[in-house]
C-alpha cells in the first residue's frame, strides 16, 4: 500500500494525491450523499499521467474508478475503501475553439457551462444541455451518452463527438483526435468508450462538434387534455417549423402542480388543473420575425384544438421561470423530505398512457400509499419518474413494478443515465443474454482482470 501510493504521488505530485480526511471531506456524490471513500484520490493533469496511473495500477492489481462531476443518478462514479478514485478535476483545458470547422478540443474535465459560455463567445453552440450543467464534465458526459432538453433537434452526446483520446487499464493510449465529421476507416473505436461507462477505459480528451449559434430562441408552456393531442401538437410543430423544434418537454399534471405549488418557490404561470403540460422551444435565425411566426403556428394550433391554453416567454428571465417548473429538483425533496425513487426510461410515444395507467395500478396494490410523478422529453421517448412510496424503505419492489411494465411494452429501462449500480441487475430487461456475452467479451478484451470501474454496467456472469 505504502509503495503504491509513493509512485503514484511521483506520478502526480503532491498537489495531485489526495488521502485520509482529504477524501472522507468529500461528497460521494450529489444523488447519493454520504462521505467520499476511496484508498487515494489521484487527481491526473494530462493524457500521460493518466496512462502511467493505470499501468502502476494494473501491474499491482488496484482497482480504478473514474469521477467527473459526479452527478450520475445510477451511481456510475460510486467507490469504495479499496478502490483508487482517479478524478478528472484537474483536466479541465479548453484547448482551441475552431471557428472554420466549428469544432472544441477539450480535456474531460472541462464543465459543460464552461463550455457553452466559451462556444457562445465565439457565435457558436454546444447544444447537449440539461439541469446539471453547472457541475457536470465533458469526460462523464461522454462515458454515460448523456441526453437532455435538446435531443429532439441535435441528439444525444454521442453525436457531438468527432474524436477522443481514452487510456485502457494497461496504460494504452488510443488517440482519435480526428476534427471532421467523415471518417471511414474501419472500426468506429471511440464509440467503444461513448457509454461504457469508464468499464473500458478512461476518455481524457475530445473534440466534439459546436453548431451555429442561434439568433433567436422562442419559449412557451402550453397545456392539453388528453394525451393524443400531446402527440399531435408534436407532429404538427415539428412540421410547423421546419427541424426548429429544439425542445418538447412534457409534464403530467401531478409533476406540474407539485412544481407550482405550496412547497415550490415557483409561481405558476397558468391553472394546475390541465391533464399535461408542454414546455416547447423553437430556435430560429431572423429575430424580427421569429416571434411572430411562433405566435402564428401557436395560434393555429390553438384553433386546431391542439391546445386548451398557452404562455409565451417574453424575456429571459420569464424563459428561465419556465425552465425552472421543469427542471426543479428540490420541490419534491421539500414536500418528501428526500429525493424520491427515480426512473428515466424509453418507449414509444403511443404507448407511454398504457405505462402509466399499468404503473398506477400495479403500485396501488403494492402500496396503500404511494405517489407516481411522470414528466420527460417524451419527443425522443424519454419519461422520468419519480415514485413516493411510505417509508421509502421498499425500492426493490418499486423497481421490479417498473423494469416489468417497460420489458412488456419493449422499452429500454434507460434512456439517457446508463446502467452504474443501480440497474445493472435489471439490465435483462433490455438486453437479451447473447447481447450481454458480447459486452462481457469486449470487456475481457480490453479489461481482462476487471479493474476498471468494477461491477458497473455489466450483471455478474453466471
Amino acid at each position: 500500500m505504502t509503495d503504491l501510493i509513493s509512485q503514484l504521488r511521483n506520478i502526480v505530485g503532491d498537489k495531485g494525491l489526495l488521502l485520509g480526511d482529504d477524501i472522507s471531506s468529500r461528497s460521494g456524490g450529489f444523488w447519493q450523499g454520504g462521505p467520499l471513500q476511496a484508498k487515494a484520490l489521484v487527481r491526473p493533469q494530462t493524457t500521460q499521467q493518466v496512462a502511467e496511473v493505470l499501468k502502476l495500477c494494473q501491474q499491482q492489481q488496484q482497482t480504478v474508478v473514474t469521477q467527473g462531476g459526479c452527478t450520475s443518478l445510477v451511481d456510475s462514479h460510486h467507490s469504495s475503501a479499496d478502490n483508487i478514485v482517479l478524478s478528472t478535476e484537474r483536466m479541465t483545458a479548453i484547448e482551441a475553439i475552431d471557428t472554420a470547422n466549428r469544432t472544441a478540443t477539450v480535456q474531460a474535465g472541462v464543465i459543460l457551462e464552461q463550455l457553452q459560455q466559451s462556444a457562445c463567445e465565439q457565435q457558436l453552440s454546444f447544444p447537449v444541455d440539461f439541469g446539471a450543467r453547472g457541475s457536470c464534465t465533458i469526460g462523464g458526459m461522454m462515458a454515460t451518452n448523456a441526453g437532455g432538453n435538446s435531443v429532439l433537434r441535435y441528439g444525444m452526446m454521442r453525436e457531438q463527438v468527432l474524436g477522443l483520446e481514452a487510456v485502457l487499464m494497461d496504460g494504452t493510449i488510443i488517440s482519435s483526435m480526428t476534427p471532421y465529421l467523415k471518417n471511414n476507416t474501419g472500426y468506429d473505436l471511440k464509440q467503444l468508450f461513448i457509454g461504457s461507462e469508464g468499464t473500458l477505459g478512461i476518455i481524457t480528451r475530445a473534440v466534439l462538434r459546436l453548431r451555429p449559434q442561434p439568433l433567436s430562441s422562442q419559449t412557451a408552456l402550453v397545456a392539453t387534455d388528453d394525451f393524443t393531442q400531446v402527440s399531435q401538437l408534436l407532429g404538427y410543430l415539428d412540421q410547423q417549423f421546419n427541424g426548429g423544434l429544439s425542445a418538447y418537454e412534457v409534464m403530467w399534471q401531478d409533476f406540474y402542480a407539485l412544481n407550482t405549488g405550496e412547497h415550490s418557490h415557483n409561481k405558476p404561470p397558468m391553472p394546475a388543473d390541465y391533464n399535461y403540460y408542454v414546455l416547447l422551444e423553437y430556435q430560429g435565425n431572423n429575430p424580427a420575425s421569429d416571434a411572430q411566426h411562433f405566435e402564428k403556428i401557436l395560434g393555429e394550433a390553438f384553433e386546431a384544438e391542439l391546445i386548451v391554453d398557452a404562455v409565451i416567454a417574453k424575456s429571459d428571465a420569464e424563459r428561465i421561470a419556465l425552465w425552472e417548473i421543469r427542471d426543479d429538483a428540490e420541490t419534491e425533496k421539500t414536500k418528501f423530505g428526500c429525493f424520491l425513487h427515480t426512473f428515466d426510461v424509453s418507449l414509444a410515444i403511443g404507448d407511454m398512457p398504457l405505462l402509466i395507467e399499468q404503473l398506477h395500478k400495479q403500485l396501488e396494490q403494492a402500496f396503500q400509499h404511494y405517489e407516481l410523478l411522470v414528466f420527460g422529453h417524451l419527443a425522443d421517448g424519454n419519461l422520468h419518474l419519480c415514485i413516493w412510496e411510505e417509508g421509502m424503505q421498499r425500492k426493490s419492489e418499486v423497481e421490479n413494478i417498473v423494469y416489468q411494465e417497460i420489458a412488456k411494452l419493449q422499452g429500454s429501462i434507460s434512456a439517457e443515465h446508463g446502467i452504474g449500480l443501480e440497474k445493472r441487475e435489471h439490465l435483462h430487461h433490455s438486453r437479451s443474454p447473447a447481447e450481454i456475452a458480447l459486452m462481457w467479451t469486449v470487456k475481457k478484451a480490453m479489461d481482462p482482470n476487471n479493474l476498471l470501474n468494477p461491477g458497473k454496467t455489466l450483471p455478474a456472469q453466471k
